[in-house]
Order: structure tokens, then sequence, then C-alpha cells
């Protein structure tokens, strides 16, 4: 029956984040989300993998030292900031690319429906943000992307669900950026 849960829990959590992405205007952001973890790929290892309480692809990574389900998602969904990580041509090595912003507000809802999704009943609204903080200085991300997203998550935290994704549709979501194509 594990696979009965992890459809339970990556349902769940698509479900959460359409509802975000609906509420901030980004309606085709929100029915594609995820789509891939239903794929044979992602999914018979998020089902094998199945603890509910932290993700799947954690402790494929313990079992095996890396994993599958993990390469293959980031690669697919520009919401994840490892999907724009390249060569940087002029300093060498590998970098954050800027995301377009309309990707950066998909992978803060992500964030908040990862973290209610994993903490149910106990969640609050600075999870986000210290689930970040966590693992920040280790994430290749664009300055300007850096930027956006510690800022949602922080006024997430200080100000609340309802106040920030009014601040995102208003200041962050603009017409140009809803429609912008990538």
């Amino acid at each position: 029956m594990k696979w009965w849960k992890h459809l339970r829990t990556i349902n769940h959590h698509k479900w959460l984040v359409m509802k975000y992405c609906f509420k901030l205007g980004l309606i085709k952001q929100g029915l594609l989300h995820d789509l891939s973890k239903y794929g044979p790929t992602e999914f018979l290892v998020g089902a094998k993998y199945y603890q509910g309480t932290r993700s799947p692809n954690n402790a494929e990574r313990e079992d095996k030292g890396y994993t599958s389900a993990w390469l293959h998602h980031k690669g697919r969904n520009k919401h994840h900031l490892e999907y724009w990580i390249d060569y940087d041509l002029d300093n060498g090595g590998m970098q954050g690319m800027k995301m377009p912003v309309k990707y950066v507000v998909e992978m803060f809802c992500d964030r908040i429906a990862a973290s209610r999704n994993y903490n149910r009943d106990s969640y609050d609204d600075t999870m986000p943000l210290k689930y970040y903080n966590r693992g920040k200085d280790k994430y290749l991300l664009h300055p300007e992307t850096q930027a956006l997203l510690e800022k949602l998550l922080a006024m997430l935290a200080e100000r609340g669900e309802e106040e920030t994704f009014a601040y995102i549709k208003k200041e962050i979501l603009t017409k140009e950026v809803r429609k912008e194509k990538i």
C-alpha cells in the first residue's frame, strides 16, 4: 500500500500548489506542476521509498548514493532552482542562472506546499523559510533569484500567507510576467 500513500501525498502536494498558483493567476503552471511525478521514472521510486514524513528522494539517496527520481524531476520542472544551473562562461564552473519570476513564484508556492504536506497539523508560516535557511549556503542561485525568493519566504514568515499572496499578485506578477514565454 506504499504506492497508494505515495499517490495521496503527491496528489495533496499538487492540489496545494495548484490552489496557490490559481490564487496568483498562474493557471497553466498550477495545472502542469509536477506532472513528471506521475510517470514511472519518478512514481515507482517514490512508492518504493515512501515514508510519509519526508521526500522519498532522501531515502533513495541514502540507499544508493544518488536519486534517479530527483535527477529526472529537476531536469523537467522549471520551478526548481536546480533546473537553472549551468556553466558560467566568464568565470568557469557552475552557477545559478536567473530564473524567470513566474517560476520563482511557483517555487515559493512549492515550498509552502511541501512544508504543509510533510508537517500537516504542526505547519506554520515560518517553516518554508526555516527549511530554506538550513540549505541556503549550498544552493547555486542567481543573486536576483535568491533575493526574490528570500524576500517572499521572509514576508510569509513575518506577515502570513494572505498578505504575502496579495503582495505577489499586486507587485510581483505583472501582466508581462504572467505572459512571459520560456
